[in-house]
């Protein structure tokens, strides 16, 4: 007879005892915390398996998810769940909607899921209610012979059937978390209008939020890793991020091996200014993601997480002024991704990885590493690694024209601008495409070519277009162009006197006005601090300059270099030294 078994009953406090893997033999080699589920299964192995599935899909590591719904099988082919739990993990989700598959793996997704959908519904009948509900739901995600382009629309039935399910089960806490998620998903990463703060046209980000913030009220709802996890992406964007930070603090540890899940609580810490803690916790991450390389491998999707992790731990290290965990970070990630998963095309991998590997270009310019910069070696496939190529090129233009070598600097910018032509439209760092950073690069490196010739209003005509084009950048964390633009404006500005404008500048960097959207605000970080200082002190403003002088002080305190100037572009301040010496200055 089948029965509910393999995730335990919920106890008082509405939460899951862990499931021991002395009692049901089944070893593995991640911890995934204590949440879990009871499905309707003949045998308890299937369900201990499909618990770990679910967990799994709710931490984004959908290949894993897909192991153990598909193991869960082999112990049991009955189990409707294991079934339903395939085709949920092979679809879209937050961080990879229809729109990011390619035709070819679109098909191929939808061949197996629709097939899997089909066979969960087949094995319904003995099924609890919500169970049978969750099943008769995800059909409408895969209707059968309906042609790929319209998967959209399917996304719009399937949120609609999720509410339904929810309406008769909204104590179910993964019930509230899958309909938050089908409402999210409708538009990703597009859920709140950065310049207003109101729900971005179209989304239906309050319906999400309401879902949310009930589930997360009830028993045992502030253990749930799903809800966690999906209200931290629902709030990170909105104007008061800082309503999440004790959400995200109880994720912290509650799938310990779920590098993903340890994550995102940065998404927040960044956005309030807390680099520091940003850091930490893509550490504990990144050690996270050293166990399943180690019981994985390294030729899997999750590597986009995995570097991801990495970083982020450049982004909050460059902020903090910490060159060494900037500079070591951004080699791990280089390593993270070998040319071999580069070359695999379903999915596509070099345009969703390739963007990661010239990270370290962003460290170098940050500290100022000029000649590390020129010195680097051009890939020798420019079309594998051709938003690489580009970056190395951009960056050894704009050491060269630090360095004093403005003939070089121009030529660099000529064959950054022809790298930039084999660079495909597909290829991505997250949300952004490479293509959109590569015109921030363009302008950036024109500023700095005309700056050092002497042309110093055409080059602030770039700087600003520049900003322009960073701001207009779409969200992500971290921002898809890690130093800000902005940090190079307001140097120069300094280096030419112009303080006033400068002061503006960092005022609006450091979300000191209402200047900015709050994404687009870097509250704390220790480079513009140093500028809005500096710009306070020369323009006599002595009691504001002493307000600002202890959080100055605590932030120079934990970086790794003198932070004497914002960007290092700037040549009128003394040098900042790193970790291997100060930086090249030109003669």
């Amino acid at each position: 007879m089948l029965r509910p078994v393999g995730g335990g009953e919920r106890d008082d406090e509405g939460e899951c005892p862990g499931m021991s893997t002395d009692s049901t033999g089944l070893a593995y080699p991640f911890d995934l915390g204590t949440y879990s589920r009871a499905v309707t299964t003949r045998s308890e192995e299937a369900g201990v398996w499909f618990t770990r599935g679910l967990v799994w899909t709710l931490a984004f590591n959908h290949e894993e998810a897909d192991l153990c719904f598909r193991t869960a099988l082999e112990h049991d082919p009955t189990c409707a769940m294991a079934h339903w739990g395939v085709a949920l993990a092979l679809g879209p989700n937050y961080n990879k909607p229809w729109e990011f598959f390619t035709p070819d793996e679109a098909r191929q997704v939808l061949e197996r899921a629709r097939s899997s959908a089909a066979a969960a519904l087949a094995g319904s009948e003995g099924c609890t209610a919500v169970e049978r509900a969750l099943i008769a739901a995800l059909q409408v995600r895969y209707p059968a012979d309906r042609p790929v382009e319209e998967c959209q629309t399917w996304e719009h039935a399937f949120a609609q059937a999720m509410g339904a399910v929810h309406d008769e089960h909204r104590d179910d806490p993964d019930v509230a978390c899958l309909y938050a998620g089908a409402l999210m998903n409708l538009t990703a990463w597009q859920l709140w209008d950065g310049r207003t703060g109101r729900p971005a046209e179209g989304s239906r980000t309050l319906e999400a939020r309401s879902v949310l913030e009930q589930a997360l009220a009830r028993p045992g709802g502030d253990r749930h890793p799903g809800l966690l996890h999906m209200y931290i992406h629902l709030m990170e964007m909105s104007p008061t991020p800082e309503v999440a930070l004790p959400v995200a603090e109880r994720l912290r540890g509650l799938v310990p091996d779920a590098g993903h899940l340890e994550h995102m609580p940065s998404h927040l810490h960044v956005l309030v200014g807390d680099y520091e803690q940003a850091l930490v916790v893509n550490q504990a991450a990144s050690r996270a993601d050293a166990a399943f390389v180690a019981a994985r491998g390294p030729l899997n999707f999750s590597t986009l997480y995995r570097a991801h992790n990495l970083h982020f731990q450049v982004y909050a290290s460059m902020f903090l002024g910490r060159s060494g965990d900037a500079l070591r970070a951004a080699e791990a990630l280089e390593a993270e991704i070998p040319r071999a998963l580069l070359l695999v095309d379903l999915p596509p991998m070099a345009d969703w990885l390739e963007a990661f590997v010239p990270v370290k270009v962003h460290a170098l310019v940050r500290f100022g590493r000029w000649q590390d910069l020129v010195s680097l070696p051009l890939p020798q496939d420019p079309d594998l690694y051709c938003t690489t190529t580009a970056m190395l090129h951009y960056g050894k233009g704009v050491a060269s024209a630090a360095l004093g070598q403005v003939d070089a600097a121009e030529r660099e910018r000529e064959l950054f601008r022809g790298s930039v032509a084999r660079v495909p439209a597909s290829r991505m760092l997250f949300n952004n495409t490479s293509l959109d950073l590569l015109q921030v690069a363009d302008a950036m490196l024109d500023g700095e070519v005309d700056y050092r010739r002497g042309r110093v209003e055409e080059a602030f005509e770039h700087l600003r277009r520049a900003i322009e084009l960073d701001d207009a950048l779409p969200y992500d964390e971290p921002w898809g162009w890690l130093q800000p633009t902005r940090h190079a404006y307001g140097a120069l500005l300094l280096e030419q006197g112009r303080v006033e404008e400068a002061e503006r500048v960092y005022r609006a960097d450091l979300g000191l006005d209402d200047t900015l959207p709050r994404s687009l605000q870097h509250p704390g970080n220790v480079w513009a601090l140093h500028g809005y200082h500096e710009c306070l002190v020369r323009l006599g403003r002595r009691e504001l300059a002493s307000e600002i002088e202890p959080r100055l002080r605590a932030a120079t305190d934990r970086a790794d270099v003198p932070v004497l100037a914002s960007c290092l572009c700037r040549l009128d301040a003394a040098p900042t030294c790193c970790t291997e010496g100060p930086p090249d200055r030109p003669a």
